[in-house]
This record gives structure tokens, C-alpha cells and sequence, in this order.
């Protein structure tokens, strides 16, 4: 059975940092692309970053591109999200997924994917 456990989440004012992680049991994670999702009410879940099974080659949406680090450890089953400079924009609940071919990751639709996790709430706020 599949499992993705997001944790890390938490209030934070502008301009801080948050690592969030996601802990995945259920496959073998070393063969998967990973990606970090995240969603706001009234939003579709949009794709963030992204990082192939090897962990080289990585994918960010423009809005994170120097802020976000997405990160891997293949021994740990874990996939990162280094958050850094956060703005009130990126207040959302944030979700990993898995998918064995990195296009398809990359443009999938939230409904594409069998199932989720119970996500990690991420405000920023003074």
C-alpha cells in the first residue's frame, strides 16, 4: 500500500524559511520521480518542483525558481522542500506524489494520481 506522509508545515512570517519533508513507504522510491504539489481554497493542486529518481535533474515552477530546493534522500524513502524567503503567496496546503515517468509528472492533472496524502499546512503571515 502506498503511503505519503508530508510533515513540516507551520506559520511563518514573510521573508522566513521552512523545510517541509515527505516520507513515502509502498514502492521503491529510488525507481520514482518525485514531486512536491501544493493547493489554496478554491485552487486546483498545481505542481511546485520536481526531481527525478537519481535526484541530478530538478524542475521548479517560475514563482519558486531561487527560493525553492527540492532535495532527495533515496536511503531514507524521503523526498525535501527547502523553502527560503517565503511570501504570503505561498500559503497553501503542500502534498508529494510519485510517478515513474518524469514527463508525465510533470504535466499531469491532480486527478491523474491513484491516491494522496494528508498534506502539510504551510501559512505565511506577520
Amino acid at each position: 500500500q502506498v503511503q505519503l506522509v508530508e510533515s513540516g508545515g507551520g506559520l511563518v512570517q514573510p521573508g522566513g524559511s521552512l523545510r517541509l519533508s515527505c516520507v513515502v513507504s509502498g514502492f521503491t522510491f529510488s525507481s520514482y520521480d518525485m514531486g512536491w504539489y501544493r493547493q489554496t481554497p478554491g485552487k486546483e493542486r498545481e505542481l511546485v518542483a520536481a526531481i527525478r529518481a537519481a535526484g541530478r535533474t530538478t524542475s521548479y515552477i517560475g514563482s519558486v525558481k531561487g527560493r525553492f530546493t527540492i532535495s532527495r534522500d533515496n536511503a531514507k524513502n524521503t523526498v525535501y522542500l527547502q523553502m527560503n524567503s517565503l511570501k504570503p503567496e505561498d500559503t497553501a496546503v503542500y502534498y508529494c506524489n510519485r510517478d515513474s515517468n518524469w514527463w508525465h509528472l510533470l504535466t499531469a492533472r491532480p486527478a491523474d494520481f491513484a491516491s494522496w496524502g494528508q498534506g502539510t499546512q504551510v501559512t505565511v503571515s506577520s
